[in-house]
């Protein structure tokens, strides 16, 4: 595979997101340099990550918005998952925001529960809160 492209991440984060807010180029070069963290790519789409001693943690998840509702946000987190069980983790985690029905939806039909909320997590761009839902799966 080739290497990333901080630059199309970037662009495609930003036709995903506006909260979280989208990430920048810099962000995700910088990310994706960590040791820990491993970037999972399709056309149309990539899964950020952190391993960290035995968890896993979905950081971003991006699908271009004309490729969705094709199987592919579920093959990044099938692959995310199994990725996850290769590094050793047995738990696997990621926070979205609760209003995102979509993502909750994608995240449940791939075996994440929640377990928890965090009030008030996300700023939108117009400086309002909104909570996040805590998700996670037991990878055992």
């Amino acid at each position: 595979m080739s290497p990333p492209d901080p630059e199309a991440l970037a662009r495609l984060h930003a036709a995903c997101f506006v909260t979280p807010r989208p990430w920048s180029a810099e962000e995700i070069r910088q990310l994706c340099a960590e040791a820990s963290t491993f970037l999972l790519q399709r056309p149309g789409g990539f899964l950020l990550a952190r391993n960290a001693f035995d968890e896993a943690e979905v950081l971003t998840i991006a699908v271009d918005p004309a490729a969705r509702r094709q199987g592919l946000g579920r093959a990044l987190m099938q692959a995310f998952l199994a990725e996850a069980r290769a590094r050793g983790a047995a738990t696997a985690l990621l926070e979205v925001a609760a209003d995102n029905a979509a993502a909750i939806a994608l995240y449940r039909a791939t075996g994440f529960t929640r377990t928890g909320r965090r009030p008030g997590y996300y700023r939108t761009p117009d400086g309002t809160r909104k909570d996040a839902e805590i998700m996670s799966i037991a990878l055992g």
